[in-house]
This record gives C-alpha cells, sequence and structure tokens, in this order.
C-alpha cells in the first residue's frame, strides 16, 4: 500500500512538473516569433529564430536520451539539462536586437539541443511512475499535459505580449521551465538491470558498452520495428505542416483577427479541441488501436489544415474552425505516438528512443517553419494548402507502409507491453 501510495505521489509530482515544462516550452515558440518580428519586422527572421532553437534538436535528442538511459538517476540528468535550455533562452532574450543577428540564431541553435528534455526525455521516464496496467491511462494523462501546455502556452504567449511586450512573454516562458526542476530532480531512480552492467578495467567501473553503440541501437531499433518506423515517419511529416501553420500564426493574427499578438490564441484553439479529444481517450484508453488513431489523426489534421486556408482569406470563423479540427487530430495522434514508443521499445533503449523520436519531431517542425518563412509573403491561403498536403502526404505513408507490412510471427502480439 505504502509503495502504491509513492507511485501515486511520484506520477502527480511527474505530471505538475510535465505541465510547468511543456506550458514554458509551448510559450517559448510564439514568443520567440512574437519577439523576433517586433525587433525585426520581418517573418524571415522571426521563422530563421523559431528554427534555429528547433532544428539542432536531431543531434541533441539522440545523445541526451542516450546518456538517460545510462543514468542511474535519469531525473537529475533531466533537471540539469532543463536548467541549461531555460538559461540558454534567457541568454537569447538578452542578445536579441543588441548583437549581430548571425550570432543571435547560433545562440538559438546551441540552446536547441536540449530541447528534446521537455518532451521524449521527460515522457521516457513514465514507465517508472505508472506500472503494468496503470501505463495506458498515465500515457493518456501525460499526452493531455501537452494539451493543456499547448492551451496555456500561446494564450501567455499572447496576453504577456500583448500587455508587456514579447521580451516578457520569453521571460514567462524561461520561469515556466524552472519550476520544473524540482519535480525532475525527485523522479525514481532506475532499477538495477542489464542496462546498468559494467565491468572493472584497471580498479575502475566502465560502461559494457559505449554510447555510439547505444545510439547505433537505438537507430536500428526505431528503423527495424515496422509500426515503430512507420508511427515515427507519419509524426515527423505531420510536424512539418504544424511548423508551417507556427509560421503563419503572426500573419493569420494580423490580417484576420486583428493583432499579430493575438495569432497565438489559434494556437490555444487547437489545444482546446486536442484536449478534449485526449480527456475522452482517458474514460476509453483501449477504446481505438494506436496505430488507427495515428494515421486518423494526421489526416484530421491535414483537413482542418485545409479548412483553415480557406478561412485565411478574411473568415474569422473559418479560419478558427480548421484550427479546431486541426487540434482534434493532434491530440489522439500524439497519445497514439506514445503507446506505439511504450509498446515497442526495449526499457535500456527507451529513453534514447524518445528523445531522438522528439528531436526528429523537432526538427521537422524546424524544417516547416523555415521553409513557410518565406512562402507566407507570397501567400498565406497558399502555405496553409501546402501544409495541409504535407500533412496528408504523411497519413497516406502511414497506411502504405501499414498495408505492406507482413504479419508477425505466431505468439508475438502487437499489444505486449514492454517489459519495465
Amino acid at each position: 500500500m505504502r509503495k502504491r501510495g509513492s507511485l501515486h505521489l511520484h506520477l502527480h509530482l511527474y505530471l505538475a512538473g510535465a505541465v510547468a515544462a511543456r506550458a514554458g516550452d509551448e510559450m517559448t515558440g510564439p514568443a520567440l516569433m512574437l519577439a523576433g518580428y517586433a525587433v525585426a519586422g520581418s517573418t524571415v527572421e522571426a521563422s530563421s529564430l523559431l528554427a534555429g532553437i528547433t532544428i539542432s534538436a536531431v543531434v541533441g535528442g539522440p545523445v541526451l536520451g542516450a546518456l538517460l538511459d545510462r543514468a542511474q538517476r535519469p531525473g537529475r540528468l533531466l533537471a540539469g539539462a532543463l536548467l541549461m535550455y531555460a538559461t540558454g533562452l534567457a541568454v537569447l532574450l538578452v542578445s536579441l536586437g543588441r548583437i549581430p543577428f548571425t550570432v543571435t540564431l547560433l545562440i538559438a541553435v546551441v540552446t536547441g539541443l536540449l530541447g528534446p528534455a521537455l518532451s521524449g526525455g521527460w515522457t521516457a521516464q513514465l514507465p517508472r511512475v505508472a506500472l503494468g496496467d496503470h501505463l495506458p491511462r498515465a500515457n493518456a494523462l501525460d499526452a493531455m499535459t501537452f494539451n493543456v501546455a499547448s492551451l496555456a502556452g500561446p494564450a501567455l504567449a499572447g496576453g504577456v505580449a500583448e500587455a508587456w511586450g514579447a521580451p516578457s512573454a520569453v521571460v514567462a516562458s524561461v520561469a515556466l521551465i524552472g519550476l520544473a526542476l524540482p519535480a525532475a530532480w525527485v523522479l525514481p531512480a532506475r532499477p538495477a538491470g542489464p542496462a546498468r552492467v559494467v565491468r572493472a578495467r584497471g580498479g575502475h567501473a566502465t560502461s559494457a558498452t559505449s554510447v555510439i553503440t547505444d545510439l547505433a541501437a537505438g537507430m536500428r531499433t526505431i528503423v527495424s520495428k515496422p509500426a515503430l518506423a512507420r508511427a515515427t515517419l507519419g509524426s515527423v511529416v505531420s510536424c512539418v505542416a504544424t511548423g508551417m501553420l507556427m509560421a503563419c500564426i503572426p500573419l493569420l493574427g494580423e490580417r484576420v483577427l486583428g493583432g499579430a499578438g493575438r495569432g497565438a490564441m489559434l494556437l490555444a484553439c487547437a489545444a482546446v479541441s486536442a484536449l478534449a479529444a485526449n480527456a475522452a481517450l482517458v474514460r476509453f484508453p483501449r477504446s481505438v488501436t494506436p496505430d488507427t488513431s495515428m494515421w486518423a489523426g494526421i489526416l484530421l489534421q491535414a483537413g482542418g489544415l485545409a479548412l483553415a486556408a480557406t478561412g485565411s482569406s478574411g473568415s474569422p470563423t473559418v479560419l478558427i474552425a480548421g484550427v479546431l479540427m486541426t487540434g482534434m487530430g493532434e491530440g489522439p495522434q500524439l497519445t497514439a505516438l506514445f503507446a506505439i514508443r511504450h509498446r515497442e521499445s526495449p526499457e535500456h533503449l527507451r529513453g534514447q528512443i524518445f528523445t531522438t523520436g522528439a528531436s526528429l519531431k523537432i526538427t521537422g517542425f524546424a524544417l516547416g517553419t523555415a521553409a513557410a518563412g518565406p512562402l507566407v509573403t507570397w501567400s498565406l491561403p497558399g502555405t496553409l494548402a501546402l501544409a495541409a498536403s504535407v500533412a496528408a502526404c504523411a497519413a497516406l505513408a502511414c497506411l502504405a507502409m501499414k498495408s505492406g507490412e507482413l504479419p508477425r510471427p505466431c505468439g508475438q502480439h502487437r499489444g505486449q507491453q514492454p517489459p519495465t
């Protein structure tokens, strides 16, 4: 009974820390976009700043995940990563407009190396605070922390930017990330197991495998498991579409809603519908298989972006309806992605697979933002229509890979949980 109470306490702390860190992270994107737009007056430089802090995650994510998998107290390593990320944001804010933009962009790239700590690095710790049959419900709750953060983050960014200016929104995001540090610090230690095997050489304990070997093993696992490869590809390509939508946010606010800062409220609308969809999944966590939720959610996202493209010409009602539809697809898709990763990932590689997947998604988001920056000045509806096409391609890729997947050998069940 005491152990069960301890696990519930750890889960509550985990969820509280996840909401704080992810709300700060969700504030960072629109806050940097608005700050860059306010200082430079250019969507190209604003989107470049956001792309810089996200694109480097493809390098930092796998390395951070491998280190988390090898740490006896991964929570403390996670706390250190959050602290350095928050510090990087603070330095980035101080440098914006005061030093050459190229140097500011370099600071953003270095800071972005630790970005996956707020997403995949955190979620990889979930099986140690939610064991066995409790994992599916906890997984849906974890996905809801992203939705709550997506709701609170952009709304706070827009509200703070309107009241005190865009730089204040960046300060608020740093403060929220800092609030998550205690929860990360007290996450449970890793139990002794095969991943912790060491051997003595010359009187010193050394890891049985190198970090490079672990990195290679993690990438092989992602590629070799069809469900994991399919979910990774679909999520990354759909994030390209999400990044394109993000690049449109300031102009959508300015041209359709009456102010660039109001564009961030559109992201809050998407988060409301995503939260509502995931709330239903919490009540019925096994109602739809994760593999089906994955491609269906991406397809719904594509439809929402297409509707938003129609409303971007001057119809706020149609635009908001499209954004709400986009969120309804993104929420279940994220829950499904986490469920597939937990199901398919070996225990000793889980942290790396989550952070690698997160870094690939962040990089896809960065590529979408960077590509849409110049396009949005040419045509706002055209950029959103292109984003819808990208999301539709992601859904079709998931379906194509699923139809080409060979049946599993007898005795290997898709629903088996990984060892915890």
